[in-house]
């Protein structure tokens, strides 16, 4: 099960954040190189490496895992190469995560057994619930979503807790 670090930093001011891994990050990028042409014609790991301007070994190594995970199909040959296994409509970035990852979770108690605490947490039921939130979430953007420019729902910074409390700010 993939785990989330909880204190990840990023940027100059060192903002905290949730973070996955590198290689899933760069396993989005090159699916959505796929996703973005207007043809289907498979692309060999060299064109991608040079596409997403990355590694061709660390490119060679997630198309496999893609490949292996249903998400990518491999063509051998003069002509061959990778190609989106379904249309970029039909992946989603949950599907992605998991299959680099392995299931998401924020923490350990998704699955049953994994924590000491478990029988005696007054919070598990609370992190199921926040867990299928997030889960859902990436399962509502697809591979064709990250070939645009996204549009927020609303500004994440400003929107208020149900306490009326606005992240980073004060109480309403």
């Amino acid at each position: 099960m993939y785990r989330v670090p909880i204190r990840s930093y990023i940027g100059p001011g060192k903002q905290p954040m949730l973070r996955m891994a590198k290689l899933t990050d760069y396993g989005i990028v090159l699916l959505t190189q796929f996703a973005s042409r207007q043809d289907a014609a498979p692309m060999t790991a060299r064109e991608l490496a040079a596409l997403a301007r990355l590694p061709q070994p660390t490119v060679g190594k997630l198309l496999k895992q893609l490949s292996h995970n249903g998400l990518l199909t491999s063509l051998r040959g003069t002509k061959g190469g990778y190609s989106l296994a379904r249309p970029a409509r039909e992946i989603t970035v949950a599907q992605i995560i998991e299959a680099l990852e392995g299931p998401m979770a924020l923490t350990e108690c998704q699955a049953p057994g994994v924590c000491e605490q478990e029988r005696f947490c007054s919070v598990k039921p609370n992190w199921l619930v926040i867990n299928r939130t997030v889960r859902d979430a990436l399962s509502n953007v697809t591979l064709a979503d990250m070939t645009r420019p996204a549009r927020p729902l609303f500004p994440l910074a400003a929107a208020p807790r149900p306490d009326g409390v606005v992240p980073g700010g004060s109480a309403r």
